[in-house]
């Protein structure tokens, strides 16, 4: 059960991002906001929190299908029955939303309350879910244990011959299994298709000597992992092992500077200006890392473009990568907790 303290303690964080916006009210659709903020799993479901001036009000709309199992999840909150999310006619002249909300139904909305001005809240809501609770982060903590322990038992199931997809099949049983099953499409990939960084799993088979990488995580308690890892070719090539070597020393040194209060595109110039030293700055085409949570990419996203500050109780991957198309590919991707002075590795196994 998620501790509904630290959920009361996020929308009343969320109440005073909507009163700093000046706006009336604040739509709150996507499934993961949902859970951040009120700790239930709903299929369909909008999160109202307005103000006016006799206070604040938080509904939930709903179809019939979860109206009872809100009733019992969120006792506090006023659910609403509706037929449809489209039918929901938003209170207060300026209301934010997010972006993924379908053009079709912010049209509906407008319709509905055609006074209302609709306003993009997303980054807002993207902040208060980039710090974890202390329960999400152990539900994070021992996602990602979860995952490395599939890692560890997988590669021991591996045989030569195999394919990508049954090397990956193994690995989704495997989360079946011990978990809620796959957080993402796992990734697996046979020599030269490493270099293609989110390469589809297909029938290319491993001879048990070429390298082999792997993306993967466990969905767990309802949150997400992230791990990459390689198996190293037999015989390694001067430039496997240079480009493997480079892709390590990136990992440590971007793990070692992280802290709270330096901007992500800070921290991504560290990795990215080792990997340019090396001569392979144009073999990194992607951004050093990721939150993960409730979803596998939510914020921060540690990138070039983001001035976002790193705070204490953040969660995200660093995951640096050199890609030669036709030839190699090697990622390596731990999941850290920013902490009060630097940050404590969530993947455990070896690298």
């Amino acid at each position: 059960m998620e501790k509904m303290a630290e959920k009361k303690s996020r929308l009343s964080a969320l109440l005073l991002k909507v009163s700093e916006r000046n706006l009336d009210s604040v739509l709150v659709s996507s499934p993961s906001a949902l859970r951040a903020l009120t700790g239930v799993d709903c299929g369909e479901a909008v999160l109202e929190v307005s103000r006016n001036s006799r206070g604040s009000s938080v509904s939930i709309y709903t179809d019939f299908r979860y109206v009872s199992t809100l009733h019992r999840t969120l006792p506090d909150i006023k659910v609403r029955n509706v037929r449809n999310i489209s039918q929901i006619k938003p209170h207060g002249k300026m209301v934010g939303c997010e972006m993924s909300v379908p053009y079709g139904i912010v049209l509906k909305w407008q319709k509905n309350s055609p006074a209302s001005e609709f306003v993009d809240f997303s980054a807002e809501l993207q902040q208060l879910q980039a710090v974890k609770t202390e329960d999400e982060i152990s539900r994070l903590r021992a996602a990602e244990e979860l995952t490395c322990e599939i890692w560890e038992e997988a590669r021991r199931k591996f045989r030569p011959g195999m394919t990508e997809l049954e090397m990956a099949r193994i690995i989704r049983i495997l989360m079946l299994e011990k978990g809620e099953g796959e957080a993402f499409d796992t990734i697996v990939c046979v020599g030269a298709n490493a270099a293609e960084c989110h390469h589809v799993p297909d029938n290319t088979p491993w001879n048990g000597r070429d390298g082999v990488l792997v993306d993967m995580g466990v969905k767990l308690n309802g949150v997400a992992s992230d791990l990459t890892r390689n198996i190293l070719p037999k015989r390694l090539s001067r430039l496997y092992r240079t480009v493997y070597s480079t892709v390590l020393e990136t990992n440590l040194k971007a793990i070692e500077a992280v802290r709270p209060g330096i901007t992500c595109k800070a921290l991504d110039k560290v990795a990215r200006d080792i990997i340019k030293k090396a001569g392979f700055g144009n073999a990194f085409g992607h951004s050093l890392g990721h939150g993960v949570g409730y979803e596998v990419h939510e914020s921060p996203f540690v990138s070039k473009r983001s001035s976002q500050v790193l705070e204490k109780g953040m969660v995200f991957t660093i995951e640096p990568g050199i890609y030669l198309e036709g030839n190699l590919g090697v990622r390596i991707e731990d999941l850290v907790l920013v902490t009060d002075t630097g940050c404590e590795v969530l993947s455990r196994s070896a690298k």
